[in-house]
């Protein structure tokens, strides 16, 4: 057992605070890629059940995993085995529930990207971090939810502590829709089909069949369907919609030019 030193912070604390929620999930997401998995997964749920019960554990007890596996059933909502910051928030007793509170008055990733578009002037896939107070504030205001200005300062310092992992100001939007409840965090699903700059740039000229430069909703329809098919990926009719009109929520005037497609299908932006 780890010492007293290496204890996972405010685990045991009946609440916890949007600050003490980042040390708890920068804890256990040991190898920083955005889940608790594995052993990382095994050691957060051990130490859970020591701070609720006041005593040790036992990990290779057959109890124990009967435990483990009917709290991922209860909160690994898209049972993929693992634990993401937006499911982290459901099972920590947060202060004012930090995380959730995105999940209440953002409804959609439609709304959570017409918000990114009117701060991502330079549409660079970042938001500089002078700029996340207003892309808060927006968001809050769209919710009706009243906050005073130590507390939206609060959240932004917070959620730079989260995604501003190289210090250089900028948050990648990626990174920001961890926000998101899982099901409506659409970029999730093309995390396997990535392309690289060539790759896009032959697609875009494909699908931009007049050479206006830009691509309207049907165009993002066909590339849509046979990106999926190429990559052996089932989408349902359903999804898809709500797939287009995040993206196109990106869009200007319904025309998707470039660089707002590129945000979303390519590697991450090159800092």
């Amino acid at each position: 057992m780890a010492n007293k030193a290496q204890q996972p912070p405010h685990l045991h604390l009946a609440e916890v605070t949007a600050s003490q929620f980042i040390d708890i999930w920068k804890h256990f997401d040991a190898d920083g890629n955005g889940y608790i998995e594995g052993k990382e997964l095994e050691n957060f749920f051990k130490e859970l059940e020591m701070a609720r019960r006041g005593a040790g554990v036992d990990p290779s007890n057959p109890i124990f995993r009967e435990k483990m596996k009917e709290f991922m059933q209860k909160f690994d909502k898209n049972k993929d085995g693992r634990i993401e910051m937006s499911e982290l928030a459901q099972i920590l007793p947060t202060e004012e529930n930090f995380l959730l509170c995105f999940r209440q008055f953002v409804s959609s990733s439609a709304e959570f990207m017409a918000a990114w578009r009117r701060y991502d002037t330079d549409r660079s896939g970042y938001i500089e971090a002078n700029e996340l107070k207003g892309f808060l504030s927006d968001l809050l205001e769209k919710a009706n939810r009243h906050y005073d200005d130590q507390k939206l300062q609060e959240y932004t310092q917070t959620i730079l502590r989260m995604f501003d992992l190289n210090g250089d100001g900028k948050l990648g939007l990626s990174e920001m829709a961890r926000l998101l409840p899982v099901q409506e965090n659409f970029l999730l699903s093309f995390q396997g089909v990535k392309l690289t700059t060539e790759q896009f740039n032959a697609i875009f000229t494909f699908y931009d069949k007049d050479g206006n430069g830009y691509i309207d909703e049907q165009e993002l329809d066909a590339l849509l369907r046979d990106l999926y098919q190429k990559n052996k990926k089932e989408v349902d009719a359903k999804s898809l919609t709500g797939y287009k009109q995040s993206i196109m929520s990106l869009s200007d005037g319904g025309k998707l030019y470039r660089g707002e497609l590129e945000i979303i299908l390519c590697k991450e932006p090159t800092v």
